[in-house]
């Protein structure tokens, strides 16, 4: 008789625990990148609402509003990977729109004067408010 050793795996067990795996991973890798998606929005969110903070504090100390090259001024640093910004500002009013790096944009406006910065065709009716395109 022959004794049989039980140390080890079968090659049908462990080809079984590949295809768990795999099929884990094919549900779990579409769920991490919306999150991560959704994370980019939330961060270009909260730097908008920043900017617009800084812009209103620089306002009220010197009477204009900054322009984008003036950063330094307003004491505002955006997130690390959110350096896709455009800011325009004149007189009563100023606009920042930021580009997320998967393409989408968020934008934010101050005055009634300020010019769509959207760029996704609608207007952005709240002033003060960022909001990011669908």
């Amino acid at each position: 008789m022959r004794v049989r050793s039980t140390q080890g795996f079968t090659l049908i067990e462990l080809l079984i625990v590949v295809v768990i795996i795999g099929i884990l991973a094919a549900v779990a890798i579409p769920k991490f990148t919306d999150q991560k998606a959704k994370a980019m929005r939330s961060s270009g969110l909260a730097d908008l609402r920043n900017l617009s903070s800084a812009q209103e504090s620089f306002y009220i100390d010197s009477n204009r509003y900054a322009a984008l090259a003036d950063t330094g001024l307003l004491r505002f640093t955006p997130t690390r990977g959110n350096t896709g910004f455009a800011m325009a500002a004149a007189g009563t009013y100023w606009n920042a729109i930021l580009t997320l790096p998967d393409g989408k944009k968020c934008a934010v406006k101050y005055g009634s004067a300020a010019p769509d910065p959207s760029g996704w065709g609608g207007p952005l009716l709240v002033d003060g408010v960022a909001a990011c395109e669908n």
